[in-house]
């Protein structure tokens, strides 16, 4: 149901989609139905990534994007529906034209790191196996540090969320290197703009051998960069607590850091653009 994107959709068509997409992660509890205000770990045997998976069909139904700062909220079917329903009400409610048409390309940049030629240019659909093969890569610390959950494959609905994005209210930009003579990738930044059309939140993910290296810097000015140049006005992120390294460099690149009291385990870094 993406095409109903700029539209109300009530709360019953709403439900019946988030039973759904819970259905079609697992067929098992098909026709049992659902306690609305149990949490949902209590009734369905679902993983951290089935539950990512679950997000993603939402995204196909629906059109509507869940961020990770949301995520706490989804415990309870009636937890899911009121995320849902206020998402598409923002939606609804927001200018249509408050963001920037993208007029300027995006970047397609080469740099040199550590002795290595990086390529930084847009994420494209056919880079699935790429970005399938960079989650593969990275070490299960990292991992959780970057989608919030123990997992190590990516749904093929996760992978096309990821890979087949718009580049204007969904911006991913990849880093690929040579690497025994073939293009591997090393690092992804993204964001995904709000209902109000006037800030993004953005993850980012540097392969585990090149920590450190300056990679994530480059990628996130270039992003920094993308996000102004649309009329952006603000960027924000949901890092763990204990990723130290994270917010130290977030604090390098001018974020703010603040706790957020109804989750002890999770930051939320914001900065102006």
């Amino acid at each position: 149901m993406p095409g109903h994107t700029g539209s109300f959709v009530d709360t019953s068509e709403i439900r019946n989609a988030v039973t759904a997409a819970i259905e079609s992660i697992a067929p098992e509890c098909a026709g049992k139905p659902l306690e609305p205000g149990r949490p949902l770990r209590g009734q369905v045997d679902l993983d951290s990534l089935d539950w990512l998976n679950v997000v993603s069909a939402l995204h196909e139904r629906l059109g509507v994007d869940i961020p990770e700062s949301d995520y706490d909220r989804l415990t309870t079917l009636d937890g899911i529906v009121a995320c849902v329903e206020g998402r598409r009400r923002e939606a609804a409610a927001a200018p249509t034209t408050r963001l920037a048409a993208p007029t300027a390309p995006l970047p397609d940049t080469s740099h040199e790191i550590n002795g290595t030629r990086v390529r930084i240019r847009p994420m494209r659909p056919e880079d699935r196996d790429l970005e399938a093969e960079f989650v593969r890569h990275l070490s299960g610390d990292a991992r959780y540090k970057r989608f919030m959950a123990t997992m190590r494959e990516l749904s093929e609905a996760k992978l096309r969320y990821l890979t087949d994005v718009d580049q204007v209210r969904h911006v991913a930009l990849v880093a690929t290197a040579d690497i025994d003579g073939r293009q591997v990738e090393v690092g992804v930044a993204r964001y995904i703009v709000d209902p109000v059309g006037t800030g993004c939140e953005f993850a980012i993910a540097v392969d585990d051998a090149w920590q450190g290296s300056g990679l994530a810097g480059v990628l996130m000015h270039a992003l920094m960069g993308v996000a102004r140049s649309r009329g952006l006005v603000s960027m924000e992120g949901i890092v763990l607590a204990a990723n130290s390294r994270m917010l130290h460099f977030t604090r390098q690149l001018g974020f703010s850091v603040e706790r957020d009291p109804e989750d002890m385990q999770t930051l939320r870094v914001t900065r102006a653009l």
